[in-house]
């Protein structure tokens, strides 16, 4: 039989069986989908939402029974899963033998799609927010695994089930509203429910932290810590040269707050539990988090004894939508969507927008900033947070664009890590942070001394200003020296200044004279995925990299006289950072693309951390922190080394007891 014939024939059947089914008085589930019933009553793995969706579907009882071994790429790595079918087509167990996906992010991901298919009997799943590509990963690895079992994998991709909470609404009230559970709104919320505010904290992910989950450090200026330490900063001159190295095109009011009132935040952090250590990094003042698998629970903790001990409320996987406003246009209130489908009104005196901008969104980054990067941040910060802000009034900035941007990444990492192991595949970024290697533009030509590597902000914009890629170049005489002498054998300073998180899976190898063991191969690899070009001469390399042939061999000319000579006049590269290139091919080019950690500002606010509109006046009910707001620190873009997280947590303390202080006096 043809098989549209077939199908039609299938969906007639299906609908004769649901007529009679009503007719009769039975459940259409109890006849037409056996198998998807059992699965929402046999499965005590999966969470009770997910048990509540009713089915919509039925998947045809085709399937051979058996477990099946598939995986897929994740966000870090492979994740591998054993499916296993019984002889009704049922899914009754899904195990994830390995995955390296983040703590908190990734990995509740993958448990919670996985428990949704489990219930729902189906790959109709919607991806966690925020994490994406793990999520993604486990769908793809079921699927694969489905298809090995043979059956009609595409009647069960196709399967919807029905969210417990459509078409339902809930109303709430609060004191204070806060919108997004990052480090900024998490400090908001508990600040106002110290204040006496009852707070009401929604989160559109499932996880508490936002990107302080990620993050390395914090800047808190003259904490206890510091000062005690024997290192202080003289407050006047930090204020004014902050102001001049952004052409005073800044909030001087803003940044003085920062600067004096951090210092508290680090002591209020470590009363609540929260404690960072202190580190003297090259005489600035930065605050370590604590280990990364224990910040969520910590934030948890803060926020259950302030926030929900005062009778407030702390919902996760719930999307702001929309302000609810008043005749006077102040903000009344937030409408979000829960992920079983209810829509929350939740209406508050005073409301905290705490997002965490919009870097998530590369059609936004491209139209503000010229060109989107990488995002090294959070897929879910897409900028709805700024959206709804801006269609009730609120200004949008005049130094609207600037981005957070911190070191440069290797296009080829992803790739390499399915094809080798970390430390090897790590190789192409590795490079990138070296200042003994020739770093050209796209049309070929260098752009900078290359020890602007060492620091992650110049690292970063000196890159961007040549767009949205560099080119790193490294020869096979070079390659010869990694692999023998580690990064050794091309004189590194210093191990690469990549974050910790990077290199923890091969911290044992992250040595300046562990052999780059091969290496050759691996940046064979790199060009054979596309992600890198190689020559064997200088003008083939230029030829295939798509440089001008002209440009790059006069630069390359240059620097090689510059190592010679031990002088660079183009740049001023240092005589110790100037090592020889190796006079015979090939030669290889790294492709280097900007870090963009998140997005800088888009609400315009004053020192009380109110939200102003195009007249510069303050919207009544709503305010922002963290990096909704961190526009007016800086210019056009972040220049900053742990100010993003110290100002985030800074930001949200103040700017919850503001926001508790509103609210209060409308009572």
């Amino acid at each position: 039989m043809h098989k549209q014939a077939a199908r039609k024939m299938f969906i007639f059947t299906v609908c004769l069986i649901m007529v009679l089914s009503l007719i009769s008085g039975c459940s259409g589930n109890k006849n037409a989908a056996p198998a998807a019933t059992a699965a929402a009553t046999e499965q005590p793995s999966a969470s009770p939402e997910a048990a509540q969706q009713a089915d919509t579907g039925t998947v045809p009882a085709d399937f051979k029974a058996g477990t099946y071994t598939a995986e897929a790429d994740g966000k870090d790595g492979k994740v591998q899963v054993k499916v296993t079918l019984d002889d009704k087509s049922v899914i009754t167990d899904i195990q994830v033998v390995s995955q390296n996906e983040t703590a908190g992010i990734g990995v509740e991901a993958i448990n919670k799609v996985k428990e949704e298919i489990i219930a729902g009997q189906t790959l109709n799943i919607d991806a966690v927010s925020g994490a994406s590509e793990s999520s993604k990963a486990i769908l793809t690895a079921v699927e694969d695994a489905l298809k090995q079992a043979g059956g009609n994998v595409e009647a069960f991709k196709s399967k919807t089930v029905v969210k417990a909470g459509e078409g339902k609404t809930e109303q709430l009230s609060a004191d204070v509203v806060v919108v997004g559970a990052g480090a900024s709104g998490v400090s908001a919320a508990v600040s106002a429910a110290d204040k006496g505010a009852k707070v009401i904290l929604i989160e559109k992910t499932a996880t508490i932290g936002g990107a302080s989950n990620l993050s390395w450090a914090g800047k808190f200026y003259n904490s206890s810590a510091a000062v005690s330490s024997g290192l202080k900063v003289e407050v006047e001159k930090e204020i004014a040269d902050w102001i001049v190295n952004n052409h005073w095109r800044v909030d001087a009011a803003a940044i003085r707050q920062y600067v004096t009132k951090s210092g508290e935040t680090y002591d209020w952090l470590t009363g609540k539990g929260y404690t960072t250590t202190f580190l003297n990094f090259a005489g600035e003042q930065l605050h370590m988090l604590p280990p990364y698998e224990t910040r969520q629970e910590l934030l948890r903790k803060m926020l259950a004894d302030s926030v929900e001990k005062n009778g407030g409320q702390v919902i996760t996987e719930a999307t702001a939508q929309k302000l609810m406003t008043g005749t006077n246009g102040e903000v009344t209130g937030v409408v979000a969507k829960k992920s079983d489908g209810t829509t929350l009104e939740i209406s508050g005196k005073s409301v905290v927008m705490a997002t965490g901008g919009y870097a998530g969104n590369k059609e936004m980054v491209k139209e503000a900033f010229g060109f989107e990067g990488v995002n090294g941040g959070l897929g879910q910060n897409i900028g709805e947070g700024l959206k709804m802000s801006w269609e009730i009034g609120a200004k949008v900035p005049d130094n609207f664009g600037g981005q957070m941007l911190h070191q440069t990444l290797a296009r080829a990492t992803d790739k390499l890590k399915a094809q080798y192991e970390p430390f090897e595949a790590s190789y192409p970024v590795m490079l990138s942070y070296l200042p003994t290697l020739m770093n050209v533009g796209p049309s070929g030509a260098r752009f900078r001394d290359e020890a602007a590597t060492l620091t992650a902000v110049a690292a970063a914009n000196t890159s961007a200003f040549n767009g949205a890629y560099h080119l790193v170049i490294v020869s096979q005489s070079q390659i010869e020296a990694l692999k023998t002498k580690g990064m050794k054998g091309l004189q590194a300073p210093k191990l690469p200044g990549m974050p910790p998180e990077f290199y923890a899976s091969y911290k044992d190898k992250f040595k300046l004279d562990q052999p780059w063991k091969d290496a050759d191969k691996v940046f064979e690899s790199m060009v054979a995925n596309g992600d890198g070009y190689k020559g064997n001469t200088i003008e083939e390399l230029a030829k295939n990299a798509g440089m001008d042939p002209a440009v790059f061999a006069a630069d390359f000319k240059l620097y090689e006289e510059a190592v010679k000579t031990g002088t660079d006049t183009e740049f001023g590269k240092a005589k110790e950072y100037l090592v020889p290139m190796g006079s015979t091919g090939p030669y290889y080019a790294v492709i280097a693309e900007v870090n963009n950690l998140c997005s800088v500002g888009g609400l315009l606010v004053n020192t009380k951390f109110q939200v102003l509109n195009d007249k510069r006046v303050p919207i009544q009910g709503l305010y922002a922190v963290g990096v909704e707001s961190e526009g007016v620190l800086f210019n056009d873009t972040y220049v900053g080394n742990g100010v993003g997280l110290g100002y985030s947590f800074t930001s949200g303390r103040l700017g919850g007891e503001d926001a508790a202080a509103g609210a209060l006096a409308k009572k």
